[in-house]
Parts: C-alpha cells; structure tokens; sequence
C-alpha cells in the first residue's frame, strides 16, 4: 500500500509535523522546540506549552506540506498523538487534525505517543531488517518502558519506573548540580570530564523480585544528600557527580533490558525516546547485549511527528479509521 500521512505531534513541548510515506520514508519533519522558552523554569510549564502550540502549529504544518512539495489532495490521511502528554498541548495538535481531517476530506487516525518513539525504529535504513519478536525499552522525561513486541501493534508490558522516569531524574539531578536544562544532555556532557567510579550511587531496582519496573527516585535521593555535604556550588565536584549518576541510571536500564532480551529470545533490541541520545547508554547497551541493539538518529530520538506517521502507517494500512469523536487521552496506556 502506498501511503502518504501528515502526522502533527504535540504532546509536550514540541510543536511537530511531519509527512511520511509507506510508514518508513521521511518526506518532511519539523520541528518547533520550545526548549529555551521553559529553560527559565527549569521544566515544561504546561500552559505556556499550549499556548505556543496555538501560535505556531499551522506555520509547522504549513513548512512540513511544503518541504514534502506535496498538496493536501495528495495525502491519505491525518494522523495526530492522542496521548499520552499535557491535556492543553494534546488537545491543540488534535483540534488541528480534526480541522484538515474535516476540511480535507481525509481520514483522521489518533496514535499513542509511545508507540510513536517505538517506531522511530522503521524510519532507519535498518527497517527492512527488524524481525519480531524485539525487547523495546522507550526511555524519555515522562516513561522508562520495557515492551515485549510480539508483532505490529502487539505488545507485552514487561516493566515500567515505579516512581521518576529517566529523563525526570536526569532533570532533577542536573537542577542539583547547577547545569542548565534539559538535563539530559547537560549531564551527558559534563560527564566526559567525570570519573564515574568516584561516587557510587544505588543501582534501583536490580534484584528478581522486582521482575523488570525501574525506580531513580532512590538513586535522585542519594544525590541530593551528596549535593547537600557542599558549602558552595563552586566546589562541588560537578563532573563527578554527573558521571556517577549517569552510570548508575544506565546500568540499571542495560541490566534490565539484556535480561528481557535473553529470557524471551529477542531478535533485537529497540531504543527509543529522549534519553536514548545519552551516549554512555548506546555504548553500554551495545557492548552488553547479545543481539543487535538498534537506536534512532539523533533527531528522532526526542518528540518528533515523523515517529507519529510511521505508526499511524501500520494502523491505517490494516483498515484502521477513527471518528471525529476522537478525544484526547493525557494517561493513554499502549497496552
């Protein structure tokens, strides 16, 4: 089947659309960051998110049609994220939709946000080689996942963070350790001059009897009271700290994730979502799992809409349409 779909995603702070063909073909994908706008605040601050939504999104979706040189008599259909996220942000990127949808003539598609990061993977030139079944750990600000997918659209929760998502606490602790936001990134950086032996800090949530669920609030906790023991930030060991915490976070993610991979005979392991960029992951993630261990570029590994389309493909492809009734869902579950 060949599709064309116009994705938009608003789910958080990123304004996005993008157009993609047959579910693996980037045609265009924009994106408005909203990231120095919340920097100030240390975090998203969900009605200033909305209301940038509102003033940019038809200029993202204009810019997207146009680098796809394609007219909106040449699409399928619309697809949009209908959760999880900010019910104000969701909602803009869904009005939006319903707009072109009815306008247009189109069909309307609402996909899950999640399943969008776990379909970045089909926008790589690795594509035609993804078999199933695959352990999918989606890792960002707001979810640590660990899916067991069984085929398109089937999917085995088989653990999840019991408190801070990953990406929370990279935020939290890089607020402690005075480094600007997002900290993510910050973290990542300021760890390449650290020793990550020099503070040892909990791994969360390693023993069986947690089966494969996370938890960085303990690990966030032991770093505050580190942070707690200096007089002035001036002389806190900064790098140190950072590649302590960063290590501590990814040996738990990697532990988890390469025992799934091996207790249910993965083909491969996917990961995605924001925290996936973090480069000690990567490298510990494929030098610890046994299979081949698949990531997006760079820029889909934060919120984008091509992730959006690539997953609105498989549903559509499969006779999936959904009604102007459509709402958004700020708790959406995919399984």
């Amino acid at each position: 089947m060949n599709t064309r779909i116009l994705a938009i995603e608003t789910s958080c702070d990123e304004t996005a659309a993008a157009v993609i063909a047959d579910g693996v073909t980037i045609l265009s994908n924009v994106v408005a960051s909203q990231t120095e706008l919340h920097a100030r605040f240390g975090g998203v601050f969900p009605e200033v998110a909305s209301r940038r939504h509102v003033e940019v999104i038809h200029a993202v979706v204009d810019q997207a049609m146009h680098d796809a040189h394609l007219g909106f008599d040449d699409l399928d259909c619309v697809a949009v994220t209908r959760g999880p996220g900010l019910v104000g942000s969701l909602l803009v990127g869904m009005n939006m939709a319903k707009g072109l949808a009815v306008a247009r003539n189109l069909p309307l598609l609402g996909i899950n946000h999640i399943e969008g990061h776990i379909y970045s993977l089909w926008l790589t030139p690795d594509a035609p080689e993804i078999r199933f079944p695959l352990i999918t750990l989606v890792v960002s600000g707001g979810h640590t996942d660990l899916y067991l997918m069984t085929d398109h659209g089937r999917y085995r929760l088989l653990g999840a963070t019991l408190d801070d998502a990953a990406g929370e606490a990279f935020d939290k602790v890089g607020r402690l350790l005075g480094l600007p936001y997002p900290g993510g990134p910050a973290i990542d950086h300021a760890s390449d001059k650290g020793n990550p032996t020099t503070f040892r800090f909990p791994r969360a949530v390693m023993d069986a009897g947690h089966g494969y669920d996370f938890s960085f609030s303990g690990l966030k906790t032991a770093v505050m009271r580190q942070t707690s023991q200096y007089h002035s930030p001036a002389v806190m060991p900064v790098a140190d700290l950072a590649a302590g915490f960063q290590a501590a976070v990814v040996d738990s993610l990697v532990e988890k994730t390469a025992a799934a991979a091996v207790e249910f005979g993965a083909t491969a392991v996917h990961v995605a979502g924001g925290v996936s960029a973090n480069r000690a992951l990567r490298r510990l993630m494929a030098e610890r799992v046994a299979v081949p261990v698949r990531v997006p570029p760079m820029a889909l590994c934060t919120d984008n809409a091509a992730m959006i389309g690539a997953a609105a493909h498989f549903h559509f492809s499969r006779g999936r349409r959904d009604g102007l009734d459509l709402d958004v869902t700020p708790s959406l579950q995919l399984v």
